[in-house]
C-alpha cells in the first residue's frame, strides 16, 4: 500500500508531469516471487514501523492532491488521471488491501460508508447506487459478490476525469 500511496504521489509531482508512461523509476523485488516495489520498510522496525511508512505514503499523496492544481494530469496504466482520481484510487488501495489484511488475520473492519461512496462515484462510475456502500465497493474491485448483481471480476477503474454527465 505504501508503495502505491507513494506511486501515485509521485506521479503528480513533476512539473509537467508525464502523460505517456510512469515516472522512470527504479522497481525491483525484495524477493523473485514478490511484486516489483519502490518503498521499502525494514522488517526490523516491525509492524509499528510499517505503519509509519504506510502514514508517510498517505501524507505524501495527500500534500499532492492538495497542492497541485485540479487540471494537473498525470500517467496511470487505466488512463490519464487527475488528482481527484489520484486520491480516489489512494483511498480505494488503502481500503481494500487493508480489507485484505484484516481477512488475513481474521478480523472484522469496514471503512465509512461516505469514504466508499466517494471513491465509488469517482473511480467506478457504473456501480450500483441503491447498495451498502463498502459491500458495493468490495464487489467492484472483484472481492466480494454483490445481492442482485453478478459476480465482478476486477480489471480497471475509471482513472480518467469525470465528464459532468457521468457524475
Amino acid at each position: 500500500m505504501a508503495d502505491g500511496l507513494f506511486a501515485y504521489a509521485v506521479q503528480l509531482a513533476p512539473a509537467r508531469p508525464p502523460l505517456n508512461s510512469f515516472v522512470p523509476l527504479r522497481w525491483q523485488r525484495d524477493r523473485p516471487d514478490g511484486p516489483p516495489n519502490v518503498v521499502f520498510v525494514d522488517r526490523a522496525v516491525g509492524p509499528e514501523g510499517l505503519l509509519q511508512v504506510l502514514e508517510a505514503g498517505c501524507g505524501l499523496l495527500t500534500a499532492m492532491v492538495r497542492t497541485v492544481s485540479p487540471q494537473v494530469r498525470a500517467f496511470h496504466a487505466y488512463g490519464v488521471s487527475d488528482p481527484e482520481g489520484f486520491a480516489a484510487m489512494g483511498v480505494v488501495e488503502t481500503l481494500v488491501h487493508t480489507h485484505d489484511v484484516a481477512a488475513g488475520l481474521a478480523l472484522p473492519w469496514a471503512p465509512p460508508a461516505d469514504l466508499c461512496d466517494r471513491a465509488l462515484a469517482r473511480l467506478f462510475p457504473e456501480a450500483p447506487r441503491d447498495t451498502d456502500r463498502w459491500p458495493t465497493l468490495l464487489w467492484a474491485t472483484g472481492r466480494a459478490e454483490l445481492p442482485r448483481h453478478h459476480r465482478r471480476a476486477f480489471d480497471r477503474w475509471h482513472s480518467a476525469p469525470l465528464r459532468s454527465e457521468e457524475v
